[in-house]
């Protein structure tokens, strides 16, 4: 099959959504596929850009720039992807492609028009990876209410719901959503675990031995630091064990909160935690040798489940997890059925501090949870099985 992928995310970004889909892309050419993957690039001075490697083309377009920007220039910019990607797609030699399958990744969005177009040019069925909803996350978190740009932003969500014939959620519970919110498109539903192809080895930037907390068991987080993830727990769970010199706190990632993180860090004067920006995703795995429990925080005001990718990255390094969700998370269930680690759904301190404590017991225990855990990862997350879905879905 010749299978065209679309995103807003790729290398040599760094963020999970560019992550999975290098991964995914990777996979489909290993199981015999052609594949173009479809990226805007504001950084272009031309219409586009091709590279061809094995079989698999990588053509960027030029497109506005919709990251690191404010959120007035973005909500244009993303008004204007699709289309100025589509009218810059028509001067590349792809455009007289005809593909067996489109798939594309949200967030954003936005890609709807693109969809549209390649699948009137090609007559081919569509599959969106949804992993995130919005603008619904966006309402929980307060940042929207039920005005005129929440509507606006609805009417561009259902648009790209309908231009796909298979919507792969991250989640049981997110089949809830369309059966309140989207009777009529609930039946082009399924769920399409979140995956992570085995890391390659590299050398990690970030050596704890070499730091004050060397020697210490280490508390891990990585990813996005931002609004959703509700961090602030885990700063005040670091203030909580700063008298106990047999633990450190590490936390790594980009995001809009990174400063006020930062900031809290310094302001009380915590000498148990380290902050590091961003690092090279290939870097993870190697970063993630050095600690023994991962974090996975999310704002308790989220209704809508998703497993974030961190928790898939300390799955795949045998990493229990110390995970603070919302209640109802379909995470929850997850962590406890497998016995990877703890959960707690409250947003109390003290009841993370309490399960902190506990795990730490269990780890030093329980030989078998670094195995439940990779197992997991390799059982439910693997970059395989996501393709084989997607395509599997394509042959009907």
């Amino acid at each position: 099959m010749h299978i065209a992928v679309i995103a807003d995310a790729y290398p040599p970004l760094k963020t999970s959504g560019a992550v999975q889909i290098r991964d995914l892309v990777i996979e489909l050419s290993h199981q015999g596929h052609e594949v173009t993957v479809i990226l805007p690039d504001p950084g272009l001075d031309k219409a586009w850009s091709s590279h061809q490697y094995g079989s698999v083309t990588e053509l960027r377009l030029k497109a506005p720039r919709t990251k690191d920007v404010s959120y007035f220039r973005r909500a244009i910019a993303e008004f204007r992807l699709s289309s100025a990607m589509y009218r810059n797609f028509l001067k590349t030699p792809s455009c007289n492609v005809k593909f067996d399958g489109v798939a594309w990744y949200s967030p954003t969005i936005f890609l709807g028009i693109m969809v549209r177009k390649l699948k009137q040019r090609s007559s081919c069925p569509s599959y969106l990876m949804l992993r995130d909803i919005f603008p619904e996350w966006a309402l929980d978190m307060g940042l929207l209410n039920k005005g005129v740009i929440y509507h606006y932003f609805k009417s561009i969500e259902k648009f790209q719901y309908r231009q796909a014939d298979f919507i792969g959620v991250q989640t049981a519970s997110n089949i809830k959503y369309f059966n309140n919110e989207y009777p009529e498109l609930a039946a082009r539903v399924e769920v399409l675990n979140n995956w992570l192809s085995t890391p390659v080895q590299k050398h990690c930037s970030i050596q704890l031995e070499q730091t004050q907390l060397a020697g210490r068991k280490i508390f891990a987080y990585t990813g996005n630091i931002g609004i959703a993830q509700g961090m602030e727990i885990l700063v005040d769970l670091a203030e909580a064990f700063r008298k106990n010199r047999k633990l450190g706190f590490v936390f790594v990632g980009r995001g809009t909160f990174v400063e006020k993180i930062r900031k809290q860090i310094a302001a009380r004067q915590l000498d148990n935690v380290l902050l590091y920006g961003e690092i090279d995703p290939d870097e993870i795995a190697g970063f993630l040798k050095q600690c023994h429990i991962g974090l996975v925080a999310l704002d308790p005001r989220h209704r809508n489940d998703n497993i974030p990718g961190k928790f898939l990255a300390y799955m795949q390094a045998g990493l229990p997890v110390l995970a603070t969700v919302n209640a109802g998370n379909d995470l929850e269930q997850m962590i406890n059925d497998n016995r990877v680690g703890s959960v707690i759904t409250t947003n109390s301190l003290a009841d993370l501090v309490e399960q902190a404590g506990s795990l730490l017991e269990q780890i030093g225990k329980d030989a078998e949870i670094n195995v439940r855990c990779r197992k997991l990862a390799l059982e439910r997350f693997s970059s395989s099985a996501a393709a084989c879905q997607i395509v599997a879905a394509f042959n009907g």
